[in-house]
């Protein structure tokens, strides 16, 4: 379970008290603020701010507003101009993402100090508003937010495949919660939490979604829809990554401090860390899809980090069974969740099966000994035979 889960989003609450803007940039987009994407937990009108009910069963107010971007020509680095009220210990923040090649970029926070430059220029692109605050302070208020985007020189390419690490796993529970992007947790749910909002998927989807692997042989493809154990800015499957730059790629800071006394044993909070989680797991990833009885080390693939065909999981709620073979009655080895976006090695013909997709015998490897059948998986392209 997750030690404290009021940690999610406590590293935001360091801003200043109050912001005002300076002129709009030349070349600046204006942000429509009643005109968001995807929201929970906000009120948009002409100003953007946290509404009356709380979205946690812990001490913080949190909510999102996302907007997309109306850039003209493909961009990859971003300044913004913020017209704010922030009172103390709130937080209000702005980061941005864009498509390239069929996957979402990180979200990255846009910061005013420095401009923010993504991995690729893209003509799609996306800005979200973070706003927090604990319960009894007033909201953070948003009155405009405009966004200059710009080309700058490439950054480094993406590596051809997504990197994997093994880390510790702890079982999130907390049935009835909310998460970090909104979702309200059910009985034996299938999703995970990673300590940093980089990689936060929107609720019922699955942008960013990971592949979990169990000592057992079984895994679970499953979405990133909560921020946690531990820390929140520690994105340590980056190799430049938030927060805790000197400690070596892939060693959640939790698991330093745990093992070694990194940070004196404790989190970005001063909490003593009490075991070295480097990712939650809902109830039905831990106990259906892994089959654990208790916290384990896992192997964790974060599949946003490469490329190549993918698709989304679309069973109408159910996890999609995960085959030994391309067969609908060969050992069940896994499942992958609704809405997880699932990297994809190759096909095969195997049973026909008929599902949101229509009727077809196409079964996608991915991973050895790891199918699923094409009838359930959504917007794979450029898949090629085995």
């Amino acid at each position: 379970m997750k030690p404290v889960l009021v940690m999610i989003l406590t590293a935001w609450l360091l801003g200043p008290a109050a912001t005002s803007a300076p002129a709009a940039a030349e070349g600046g987009l204006r942000v429509d603020l009643d005109r968001e994407s995807a929201s929970t937990n906000v009120v948009a009108t002409d100003e953007l701010r946290l509404s009356a009910a709380a979205n946690r069963m812990e001490s913080l107010r949190t909510g999102f507003a996302v907007y997309r971007l109306p850039v003209t020509r493909p961009a990859n680095t971003f300044e913004a101009t913020v017209d704010s009220t922030v009172p103390p210990d709130a937080r209000l923040a702005v980061d941005v993402r864009a498509r390239h090649d069929g996957q979402w970029s990180e979200w990255t926070e846009i910061r005013p100090d420095a401009p923010t430059t993504l991995p690729a220029a893209s003509g799609t692109v996306e800005v979200r508003v973070m706003l927090i605050a604990p319960d009894g302070t007033a909201s953070p208020v948003l009155r405009s937010l405009t966004v200059t985007p710009s080309r700058t020189a490439a950054a480094p390419a993406r590596a051809a495949g997504p990197v994997s690490y093994r880390v510790f796993a702890t079982r999130e529970g907390l049935v009835g919660g909310t998460t970090a992007n909104g979702h309200v947790i059910t009985r034996r749910d299938h999703f995970v939490a990673l300590p940093s909002r980089r990689g936060l998927s929107r609720d019922r989807s699955g942008e960013y979604s990971v592949r979990v692997c169990a000592a057992n042989g079984r895994c679970e493809w499953a979405p990133v829809w909560d921020v946690g154990p531990w820390n929140t800015r520690d994105d340590y499957w980056n190799e430049r990554r938030e927060q805790w730059r000197g400690l070596p790629r892939g060693l959640p800071q939790a698991q330093a401090a745990y093992q070694n006394g990194h940070n004196g044993g404790k989190d970005q909070f001063g909490r003593q860390v009490a075991n070295p989680a480097g990712i939650d797991l809902a109830d039905g990833t831990f106990w259906d899809g892994l089959r654990l009885r208790n916290n384990a080390w896992v192997t964790v693939t974060y599949l946003w980090t490469g490329g190549g065909p993918a698709g989304r999981v679309d069973t109408h709620g159910t996890p999609l069974n995960v085959r030994e073979r391309p067969t609908r009655h060969s050992p069940n080895v896994g499942f992958a969740a609704e809405y997880a976006r699932v990297g994809i090695q190759c096909s095969v013909r195997g049973d026909h099966a008929e599902g949101t997709q229509g009727r077809t015998n196409v079964w996608y490897r991915l991973a050895p000994g790891k199918f699923v059948s094409a009838a359930w998986v959504a917007g794979a392209a450029g898949v090629r035979a085995c």
